[in-house]
């Protein structure tokens, strides 16, 4: 019997969402769009022509579509991190399995709301930690789980978060002030890190954290002397501010384009001058980044205690003058370690033989191949969609380790870190 592609619906047509479901367009055989659940008519119009579905299928809301019964296998949820819950709760009771967009709560009672819906509701729910899905990291964890480097002591990851993502998305954009998206730096950005810690300790629990950060960059007070309100109307230094808006935006106009140039979708093919207009008009990525109302950190530092006595450490440092994620783990045999910009990876196991490496050690190098945009600046990810063809395939879903589903056990303590960090950490639509 010919297996059927799984079906579904976006709720929450957004970035992340429309990044997702191109699977659908690429491999038709794994996934099929049936519907969309959005409140822009602009947005849901457009779904409706890329996925040829009908209007009946087209909703304003997570509640309207809910109100229909289950239409589909499952829902892509991407809407914006502080409305998860009260989006994903209706459709779980209507009986749909979920796609749920990182971080799927923004506190510990949303987080027990939805493990308790889908327990009830025996629902499949997957989170998009789509770094789990890369084969960087997919790889390094086929290393840990065959046991080539022993028992983890110490893990640590880094994130440089660039000058350009930090400014569009943490100084000037959606997830900029705590108060307006209720989260925090470390669970907006950093929940995928934390997530691969955990999944690389998936043998033991947390069971301390600690953590210093701050906002050390972009405040008023450092702002250049003479600099104005907003940089293409009032500012002198709009040509040679390394962070003005002309130099971030119009002069690489592809570049974080579907946040920059959202307000925009209704023109089709909209030039230079109806963007060099928005960022004059009420753009809040017009404004000066050293006078925003952003209030969460721009670098952070977390240490953790494992139950088996390992620990870990990530530090997040925003502003840095390219992307870097980096890796390193170091068990009883060996390590590994390797930078996710560069898809590659070393595995460095101990040998005191004289013809070792140095007589100390055997490297492996892992060259991985991947090549584009791996920090989502132009809408990739790294090779993530090899993966979601993974689990999306029967066949490979149920023994592939980066599979989601179950919820509660496999990113609870990944939530918990970072709630527990969204409290010590001195920080006061669709994504």
């Amino acid at each position: 019997m010919e297996n059927k592609p799984v079906t579904a619906i976006i709720v929450g047509a957004g970035h992340r969402s429309m990044v997702y479901s191109k699977l659908a367009l690429t491999n038709p055989e794994l996934l099929k769009i049936v519907g969309v659940a959005d409140p822009d008519p602009i947005r849901r119009k457009k779904c409706r022509e890329l996925y040829g579905f009908g209007e009946d299928m087209c909703f304003e809301n997570a509640n309207a579509l809910a109100a229909k019964g289950r239409l589909a296998d499952t829902v892509i949820n991407g809407t914006m991190d502080e409305v998860h819950i009260e989006t994903s709760v209706p459709l779980l009771n209507a009986g749909y399995d979920m796609l749920l967009e990182k971080p799927f709560a923004v506190n510990e009672e949303e987080m027990r709301t939805l493990v308790d819906c889908a327990r009830q509701n025996h629902s499949k729910v997957m989170i998009c930690h789509v770094l789990r899905y890369t084969p960087f990291y997919y790889g390094i964890k086929e290393r840990i789980a065959a046991g080539e480097i022993g028992d983890i002591i110490n893990i640590q990851t880094l994130e440089h978060v660039s000058y350009h993502h930090l400014s569009t998305s943490y100084v000037r954009g959606k997830w900029a002030n705590s108060q307006k998206c209720h989260t925090s730096m470390l669970l907006a950005k950093c929940c995928h890190d934390l997530d691969i810690m955990m999944w690389m300790m998936a043998e033991t629990k947390p069971t301390a954290v600690s953590s210093f950060g701050g906002k050390f960059q972009f405040k008023p007070e450092n702002a250049p002397a003479g600099a104005g309100t907003r940089c293409m109307v009032d500012c002198p230094l709009v040509d040679t501010c390394r962070y003005s808006c002309k130099r971030l935006y119009i002069d690489h106009p592809d570049r974080w384009s579907f946040y920059v140039w959202d307000k925009l979708e209704g023109i089709e093919n909209p030039t230079i001058e109806d963007k060099i207009n928005l960022l004059k008009g009420d753009s809040p990525y017009g404004r000066c980044i050293y006078k925003c109302d952003n209030d969460v950190v721009d670098h952070q530092s977390v240490m953790v205690q494992f139950a088996s006595g390992a620990t870990g450490t990530h530090n997040m440092v925003g502003g840095s003058s390219a992307p870097l994620r980096r890796i390193h783990i170091i068990g009883t045999k060996g390590e590994i370690y390797g930078n996710f910009e560069e898809s590659k990876f070393y595995v460095s196991k101990i040998d005191p033989s004289p013809d070792a490496h140095n007589g100390e050690c055997q490297i492996e190098e892992v060259d991985l191949n991947v090549k584009g945009d791996m920090v989502g600046a132009y809408g990739g990810h790294g090779g993530v969609t090899s993966g979601w063809r993974r689990a999306l395939s029967s066949s490979s879903a149920a023994k592939s380790p980066a599979w989601h589903a179950p919820l509660f056990s496999t990113l609870l303590p990944v939530t918990c870190v970072c709630i527990w960090q969204t409290k010590v950490a001195p920080t006061a639509a669709s994504r």
